[in-house]
């Protein structure tokens, strides 16, 4: 499906093509202290599809368990994450979008948790925390 969005700012916009069975919501520590949350949901763009306006600041982090390093990129004006990939120049083979930032976001359902090992002992009972429609 096609997929479009922008950081929180509007500065750095994204599009390209995603497989919406592919989204993932990923538990692991590292996308915990990056997100700032108890996990975060990606959908993985072919390279090839890929295109954004705008330049993102890029940190090259290397995860603790495989110890491949990843490029993760945010927008330096509002700090809205953006897309993980394969650190080096030029286009990459595949980026791993924030879904959080794509206007398709509602058609992007998670079908997988990775790192399930990791997850917060309460995600699994997110259905029974009382839920509000709007902050009061």
């Amino acid at each position: 499906m096609k997929i479009e969005g922008a950081c929180s700012c509007g500065s750095i916009t994204i599009e390209g093509e995603a497989d919406a069975d592919a989204v993932s919501i990923c538990h692991c520590t590292d996308c915990q202290t990056a997100s700032g949350s108890a996990f975060r949901v990606a959908v993985p763009v072919s390279g090839a599809t890929f295109k954004i306006r705008g330049q993102p600041t890029i940190f090259i982090k290397t995860t603790a368990e495989s110890g491949n390093p990843r490029a993760q990129a945010f927008c330096p004006t509002c700090g809205a994450a953006l897309y993980s990939t394969t650190p080096g120049e030029g286009q990459q083979a595949v980026y791993i979008v924030r879904v959080g930032m794509l206007k398709q976001r509602h058609q992007l359902m998670p079908k997988r948790q990775i790192w399930w090992r990791s997850a917060r002992s309460w995600v699994g009972g997110l259905d029974r925390i009382r839920k509000l429609e709007k902050q009061s």
